[in-house]
């Protein structure tokens, strides 16, 4: 199964959150890598859509459309930031900012 980047969710996060995610932070529950959701690494060819962690392999986010409802498992996250968080946490860090990764 060919994997691609969490951009080629975009706009089903659009459908579930009703905002732009890909810029959002997420970071893994088992590992604790932290990186924005367009890095995640997605998985479209099955019932469903998963979403793994880059660095463990673990799954993060699955994604299923069932008769026009969106069901959600987020329970591979610790936490997933507002849209654009990853973006200003990056740049934030080393000029006196907060790194809200490291929370």
């Amino acid at each position: 199964m060919d994997a691609v980047d969490g951009n080629a969710i975009g706009g089903l996060l659009i459908d579930v959150f009703g905002a732009e995610m890909s810029a959002a932070g997420s970071t893994c529950a088992t590992c604790g890598a932290s990186r924005p959701v367009a890095e995640l690494v997605v998985y479209r060819r099955g019932p469903g859509t998963v979403v793994r962690c880059r660095t463990c392999g673990s799954v993060l986010m699955v994604f299923v459309t069932r008769h026009g409802v969106t069901g959600v498992d987020l329970a591979g996250l610790a936490s997933l930031g507002e849209p654009g968080s990853a973006l200003s946490g990056r740049r934030n860090q080393g000029q006196g900012g907060t790194n809200e990764y490291a929370r």
